[in-house]
């Protein structure tokens, strides 16, 4: 999904998702580089195009978000690694994260736990 996009676009998305709503203004600051902003604009009104983003009037002037939750995009991107990196094996990947548990709080730990087990009672119905 996102992946597909040249790294230009993948960057103004990437800048949406992290900062909710903007303005072309906005995304400009944003960027690692200056863009102006005509050519932001044109990158947003292909990303519109296809179908990434959506722009609102506001009294701002026109305000632009990610047309996909960033939960939805997340579960994509997720499964694209999985597939490409585990073949296609969850297992695996969930191996691979816990192979970094040096790097994980208890917290973290203890809430991968409360999900394997939130799984388990979602197959068990």
């Amino acid at each position: 999904m996102l992946s597909s996009l040249p790294p230009r676009e993948r960057e103004i998305v990437d800048v949406l998702y992290e900062r909710g709503a903007a303005t072309v203004t906005e995304i400009g600051e944003a960027l690692s580089d200056e863009l102006s902003g005509s050519a932001i604009r044109a990158m947003l009104k292909r990303l519109e195009a296809k179908g990434f983003v959506v722009r609102e009037a506001s009294e701002r002037g026109f305000v632009y978000a990610p047309s996909v939750s960033d939960k939805t995009a997340r579960k994509s991107a997720l499964s694209q690694v999985v597939r490409v990196f585990f073949n296609g094996s969850a297992t695996s990947a969930a191996a691979a994260l816990l192979g970094m548990q040096d790097e994980m709080s208890g917290a973290e730990l203890d809430e991968l736990e409360k999900l394997i087990g939130q799984a388990r009672e979602g197959r068990a119905k």
